[in-house]
């Protein structure tokens, strides 16, 4: 089998080389960014997190908390930098077969897990594989994995049976973390204690989580990639409260947050003139910022299209926008997001908002008002990363044209099971990212494989498509970068004629951050990285 190195000028047939080379990350001007400065060693960083993880490691789970602090314990195969072009971290050499049907890993030497024990090719083996049946997002991501052989300790080959032009680009530690076989095989993966205390590779140790309160990670003195890390320790510190988060930044108590962790939008402007923090409005290029609104096609009466596209009609998405969002972030009616630049069909507008359209096809669909004023009640609920105020607004315009939106507010966990166990709703406002790919960010939501009672973060709609999941499917494959985008915008059509969903776009992702933080987001994972390279500057 012939492969085509990646560190040198080949390029496998319909993978872009931005995609597959291997090399420096681009210079930013990323204001946390300060490479010129001599990294400093020791200290704390306080850094605050919303809502609470239900778990520490992102393998069974996508959510936020979880793959925000996973990847300072476990890490990946490969991190990427503002471009997207990957660069070594547990792997340090790879390459791609002619026929894009095997990817071989050289793995680094030397390597420890946090209890000792030798890292090997074995592990990315049975983590490939794990990811492949437990992760909402692997389910998609390693469909086309068959094998994945190890001839020694320090290789690894992932086979397909079908090209994943995607693949190389889905190896980061919050994506696809690589865990120990040792400690994970044969038991319950869901259920393994190592969930919540994580024995990893990466540059900090699992010290305690005190439940409704924070968790610790301490300096490994071990790590591979010495002297890093810098900081002596991480207080991960869950503040729920918007309000307490903002005050904890302006007093100094903690460091660092984001987007839904970081301050309310409302106090974005008066932050940015305080002399002790740094405040940034950017977007992490992988994570792909996307928000939207589902409906819950088991629900009867939205089963009808026409419904739907009332309820589309009366919620008027700039005005989201503007009161919502702040001003912040950047609208798109299509679920494969502006950030996904190649395969975004601008041409995809969002449904006008008139109210009186929206109530006439609300009559036509037999929905008359009540003499109280009500045409129908429906649940709505709300992922906790998103604002009350969202789900008000929402509330507010269908209340407009007769329908009661009963809001119900729980705390993540919950939510979660709500949603996607116990399928608890009618309406739910989400914050399912496009991520790096849309066959990996999307495909999850619109393919109707990947419903799945349980699942987390997988098709919430139930939207069934026989058209969507061949468009979702061929794109998958296609090594043909041309016919891969038309694939691509073909799918964004289907689903806005059906309108499973009410698309939102790239809501703001607002960063806060003291003075004294230096390097916080070297990696286009953004605060999904290591942290290996943060260090405090007094």
């Amino acid at each position: 089998m012939l492969f085509s190195t990646i560190s040198g000028t080949k390029r496998h047939s319909g993978i872009t080389r931005r995609r597959l080379v291997a090399g420096l990350m681009s210079v930013t001007t990323l204001g946390a960014l300060t490479a010129q400065a001599q990294p400093k060693a020791g200290g704390t960083l306080n850094w605050v997190i919303n809502p609470v993880p239900s778990v520490l490691v992102p393998l069974t789970t996508t959510a936020g908390g979880s793959a925000d602090i996973g990847p300072k314990v476990v890490e990946g195969l490969l991190t990427y930098d503002y471009d997207l072009k990957p660069k070594p971290l547990l792997a340090t050499a790879w390459s791609v077969s002619k026929d894009g049907l095997q990817y071989r890993f050289a793995l680094r030497k030397g390597v420890k897990w946090h209890d000792g024990r030798d890292f090997s090719s074995a592990d990315v083996a049975f983590s490939v594989l794990t990811l492949k049946q437990v992760n909402p997002r692997g389910r998609g991501t390693f469909a086309n994995v068959v094998d994945v052989r190890t001839p020694d300790a320090d290789t690894a080959v992932i086979v397909l049976s079908k090209p994943s032009p995607f693949l190389l680009t889905a190896l980061a530690s919050a994506e696809s973390p690589i865990v120990p076989r040792h400690l994970y095989e044969g038991t319950d993966i869901a259920a393994n204690k190592y969930n919540r205390e994580p024995v990893g590779t990466g540059p900090f140790l699992f010290k305690e989580w005190v439940q409704g309160s924070h968790v610790i990670l301490d300096r490994n003195p071990n790590y591979w990639d010495k002297p890093k890390p810098y900081l002596d320790r991480i207080v991960v510190r869950f503040i729920t409260d918007g309000v307490a988060r903002a005050a904890a930044l302006e007093s100094g108590g903690a460091d660092l947050a984001a987007g839904a962790s970081g301050v309310p939008l409302s106090d974005v402007e008066r932050f940015k003139k305080l002399a002790n923090v740094n405040v940034e409005d950017r977007n992490w290029p992988y994570n792909g910022d996307h928000q939207q609104i589902y409906f819950n096609l088991d629900t009867p009466v939205l089963q009808n299209l026409e419904v739907r596209r009332a309820i589309a009609q009366a919620i008027d998405v700039n005005a989201f926008a503007r009161t919502v969002w702040f001003g912040y972030g950047k609208l798109s009616a299509s679920p494969i997001g502006t950030l996904q630049a190649r395969y975004h069909d601008s041409s995809i507008k969002p449904y006008a908002y008139d109210p009186k359209q929206a109530e006439a096809l609300l009559d036509a669909a037999g929905l008359k008002r009540t003499e109280a004023g009500t045409r129908l009640k429906l649940r709505l609920l709300y992922n906790p990363f998103l604002e009350r105020r969202a789900a008000d607004f929402v509330r507010q315009s269908l209340g407009r044209i007769g329908i009661d939106a009963a809001i119900e507010s729980y705390d993540f966990a919950t939510y979660v099971n709500k949603a996607y166990t116990e399928r608890a709703f009618d309406i739910t406002l989400e914050s399912l990212s496009n991520i790096f790919d849309p066959s990996v960010g999307v495909q999850r939501v619109f393919w109707s494989k990947n419903f799945k009672i349980g699942l987390p973060f997988s098709n919430a709609p139930h939207y069934v498509s026989a058209e969507a999941d061949r468009l979702l499917e061929a794109a998958a494959v296609e090594l043909d970068e041309t016919k891969r985008r038309e694939q691509f915008f073909a799918f964004q059509r289907v689903v806005y004629r059906d309108i499973p969903s009410i698309e939102l776009g790239a809501n703001p992702n607002i960063t806060v951050s003291a003075k004294k933080v230096r390097n916080y987001a070297p990696t286009g994972e953004g605060l999904r990285g290591n942290f290996a390279d943060l260090y405090l500057q007094p």
